[in-house]
């Protein structure tokens, strides 16, 4: 027994070190992108073809499900942002509130004839509208079948060849669309890119926009900022350089609408339909041989809200990872899998190994040095040594990534509110990662139910200038 517990705490000891390893090797790869891609965001010669002709149209997809608190704030941001071609399609998907009414007051809706093919099974359509005030935008009402039937349905309406889902209750930045638009300009190869999420609770909001960047000072939206950072500053902006990365968020992400038709849009069955469609987008270009890019830029903002509650935020995170976990077994064909390059031998191994089995393998090192303490068989020193790789050289990272929002990109420019970022990247290993690391681990007791709804949130809404926004992100 003694022996088990040793070689067991070692074992787990090394899959920290290793893991948390692979985040320092993101961290490091993401420094040279950031300095490429913010040298081509500040190039003059690009900067005037960003506001020439050469641009290409595109089509904003809004799913919208019982969005009356913020729709309205959310469609007048998007119809004013800074692109020459585009148009946008929100699809009330049987809200059982007055969403569809308060768009229909804003913005003069009347009902059209539906012309376009529908390529992509959804549910029933009940009708599709236009504005009188505003020619870009048009919405669909159709029967609840969850957002990714609701983009799927958009899809089907889009007149143009890039296509970007936004959610009803996310504020893009004035120019994140011609920011998005960059690499579709520097290449034919590019399939999909990704913007960056900033989380918008605690910021001053005026007329659709976050005029003030500000760190919550409420604790579980505060140390969510801090995730937000590591995830999208180095995390995804590491995985450039790797060449497999899996995740476009769902909130802010730009495809060539081609692509989405020929793998059959977005998996109505999928809790996770961003990581899914990303998955099967890899899959379907390595199969068809066809030359192919999915990067992630980190100039384009969109702010959202996330969870403020306990009980909301553990909902979320445990759909996450049942997400996760599903969409691991479900193509884990092309898991350690040479035919779909990066994707196969590194993405996938570490989704799989280092994210989907996480919280599994720490419970099992927190039991195994408990035990081992209360047995004598593992001494202190070592105990501490798995917390500080465990948890320290996470805090480290998380650390860094403040570090390099700070040096890059400074979208909060208040001593106080760095101070707040630091002291939650040092915070978020005592209670908080527990915490998240029990919702993950009730994932692996509820995947096999296949249950995916969007969830009843109740939403504060955007707040005008000179207050600040509170508010719940979707389930």
């Amino acid at each position: 027994m003694t022996h088990v517990i040793q070689a067991t705490d070692l074992l787990i000891l090394a899959y920290f070190l290793g893991l948390n390893s692979f985040y320092a090797l993101l961290l490091v790869l993401s420094i040279p992108e950031i300095w490429e891609q913010t040298r081509l965001a500040e190039d003059e010669d690009f900067q005037r073809l960003m506001q020439s002709d050469a641009l290409p149209p595109i089509t904003i997809l809004v799913p919208a499900h019982n969005e009356s608190a913020t729709i309205e704030t959310s469609v007048t941001a998007i119809l004013t942002l800074e692109y020459r071609s585009f148009e946008i399609i929100v699809v009330n998907d049987g809200s059982k509130d007055d969403t569809l009414e308060q768009l229909r007051h804003a913005f003069q809706l009347y009902e059209v004839p539906r012309t376009y093919p529908e390529g992509i099974a959804t549910k029933p359509i009940r009708a599709v509208y236009r504005s009188r005030t505003r020619t870009r935008l048009l919405v669909i009402d159709k029967e609840n079948g969850g957002k990714a039937d609701s983009l799927n349905a958009a899809i089907n309406a889009s007149r143009f060849p890039l296509v970007i889902a936004v959610d009803a209750d996310t504020l893009i930045e004035p120019d994140a669309l011609l920011r998005l638009t960059r690499p579709f300009l520097l290449s034919s190869k590019i399939a999909a890119v990704g913007g960056t999420v900033r989380v918008a609770n605690g910021c001053t909001v005026a007329d659709g926009r976050v005029t003030d960047a500000r760190v919550p000072r409420r604790f579980l939206p505060g140390i969510q900022v801090v995730e937000y950072l590591r995830a999208f500053l180095f995390g995804r902006l590491g995985w450039n350089r790797l060449g497999g990365s899996l995740v476009i968020s769902g909130a802010f992400g730009l495809f060539r609408k081609e692509y989405l038709h020929a793998i059959g849009g977005y998996h109505v069955d999928s809790v996770v339909e961003d990581l899914d469609l990303v998955v099967r987008l890899h899959r379907h270009l390595r199969r068809q041989r066809i030359p192919y890019l999915i990067p992630f830029i980190p100039d384009p903002v969109a702010w959202t809200e996330v969870p403020e509650s306990g009980r909301i935020l553990a909902r979320q995170r445990e759909r996450w990872h049942r997400g996760l976990l599903a969409a691991m077994w479900q193509y884990k064909g092309t898991l350690c899998n040479p035919r779909y390059g990066p994707v196969g031998l590194i993405a996938m191994p570490f989704f799989t190994f280092g994210e989907a089995l996480a919280p599994l393998i720490e419970v099992m090192g927190y039991v195994v040095t408990i035990a081992g303490l209360a047995l004598g068989v593992v001494d202190l020193p070592f105990a501490l040594l798995f917390v500080l790789v465990a948890w320290g050289y996470g805090m480290l990272l998380s650390l860094w990534a403040v570090v390099l929002e700070e040096v890059s990109f400074r979208r909060y420019r208040r001593i106080g509110d760095l101070a707040r970022l630091l002291a939650y990247a040092m915070l978020e290993n005592f209670g908080y990662r527990q915490r998240t690391v029990w919702w993950r681990l009730k994932a692996f007791f509820t995947v096999w139910k296949h249950r995916q709804v969007w969830g009843e949130m109740t939403r504060k809404g955007f707040e005008s200038a000179g207050k600040q926004v509170a508010g719940q992100a979707r389930d």
